[in-house]
């Protein structure tokens, strides 16, 4: 009998914070591929959003005490430590990592309508499958055109619930000092709060 090899779940992003839909979509990514471990990776830099204010060191902080006790995720400072600032590249740098494994790289929506901009897309599907989380805004046909276009043996599209919860918004409930418990875990409440971030 054949041997399969373990799945390995990766989720980029800023995590600036982490909040729940990060984590409800790592579960279900969990749930739906069978995989092992999904590692969180905060980015260093991500070259499609905007500056951050937070830290690299803070986010990953913030993302350590997210997942702390979901034995089924680690936080990985690979970027951060490696100054990586491609996918690609964190793709590459963890396959010769965890080899043995197949690595899936989980992702938004969004991001997967937008990677044909993304550097290497082509080798990067070379190196992994896709999970997609369908985005509140954007539209199904588009996801289900741009998951054809990139084909549907290299990706997934999650069935995970529609969660407008977002990084920004939560910023912006922290400085108008509206309360953000239940849409980040108590322990991101927590230090957001004793740290007087996004204020």
């Amino acid at each position: 009998m054949p041997v399969t090899q373990p799945r390995l779940g990766v989720l980029g992003g800023s995590f600036d914070p982490p909040h729940i839909a990060h984590l409800a979509i790592a579960s279900e990514a969990c749930y739906a591929l069978g995989l092992s471990r999904v590692l969180f990776v905060p980015a260093a830099a991500p070259p499609h959003k905007e500056g951050g204010r937070t830290s690299a060191a803070v986010r990953l902080e913030m993302t350590s005490l997210a997942i702390d006790d979901d034995l089924r995720f680690a936080a990985s400072g690979i970027e951060i430590e490696r100054g990586l600032t491609y996918t690609i590249h964190t793709m590459q740098v963890l396959g010769e990592r965890y080899a043995g494994h197949k690595l899936v790289f989980i992702l938004g929506s969004d991001s997967l309508l937008q990677l044909e901009s993304w550097h290497q897309p082509e080798e990067l599907l070379s190196l992994c499958s896709l999970a997609v989380a369908p985005r509140p805004g954007d539209p199904p046909e588009a996801v289900a055109a741009a998951a054809a276009r990139w084909g549907a043996s290299r990706l997934t599209v999650l069935d995970v619930p529609l969660m407008g919860v977002s990084s920004s918004g939560i910023r912006s409930r922290v400085a108008a000092r509206r309360p953000v418990r239940y849409l980040v875990p108590p322990r991101v409440e927590q230090y957001v709060r004793e740290s007087g971030l996004y204020l």
